[in-house]
């Protein structure tokens, strides 16, 4: 059988980067399943869709080839063939994305991609609901958190390293707006499940909440 990691938490937590080295250190397959939900985001700006029309988004889904490919253990997402990674971290695609989400059409559709994934495979896998709606039975589930302002700095911080102009404010207030529409919509709202374990990443280091969660798989049995 697999063994399943689900790490859920709002955006800016540090799930990717922690469950790509949880990944790495455990050699299990990574599965950023927000990275799909963006590129379905990125699918839908580049048809010119509205992310509030729900009948417009759930009609556009199906016609989204959204692909997954693997290099070094490491997740590629492909929309119609194009190699998208690089493309959908914009904060217009994030924004996109929180909208689209709630589409009860589109979450199918990626779902059932994400469980037939785990089902194969040993995954650590983050995202929005993973404990609660794509792998309730997970063996190991953690809640990441982080303060706002810590969140915000992060995010500001990456875009100042990229050479690009940010204002920490605009950023803050766009994560609070993120977190109210991913917590209080009606489909597979975020939340913490019963049995997760939430870490606060605050002030830790990256390799303090890593260790964290491997000695939690440890503590599963799985070594």
């Amino acid at each position: 059988m697999s063994f399943q990691i689900a790490i859920d938490g709002p955006a800016g937590a540090g799930k990717s980067t922690i469950a790509k080295l949880v990944a790495k250190k455990k050699g299990y397959i990574y599965v950023d399943t927000g990275a799909m939900y963006r590129a379905m985001a990125l699918f839908m700006i580049r048809k010119n869709i509205d992310g509030n029309d729900e009948e417009a988004v759930g009609k556009e889904c199906a016609g989204a080839d959204i692909g997954i490919a693997y290099r070094d253990g490491e997740q590629v997402v492909l929309l119609d063939g194009e190699n998208v990674n690089s493309i959908i971290r914009t904060e217009e695609v994030g924004n996109m994305a929180s909208l689209t989400a709630k589409n009860p059409r589109v979450r199918e559709r990626l779902v059932i991609l994400q469980k037939e994934l785990a089902s194969r495979n040993n995954v650590v896998m983050d995202g929005r609901d993973i404990g609660t709606v794509v792998l309730p039975d997970a063996d190991v589930k953690i809640y990441l958190t982080a303060s706002v302002e810590v969140r915000a700095k992060r995010r500001y911080d990456e875009i100042i390293s990229k050479g690009e102009k940010a204002d920490l404010q605009v950023i803050e207030e766009d994560i609070r707006l993120r977190d109210k529409q991913d917590m209080e919509r009606e489909v597979s709202p975020l939340r913490k499940a019963e049995d997760a374990i939430e870490v606060d990443s605050s002030y830790l280091t990256i390799e303090e909440v890593t260790d964290r969660i491997l000695s939690l798989c440890d503590g599963k049995g799985n070594t």
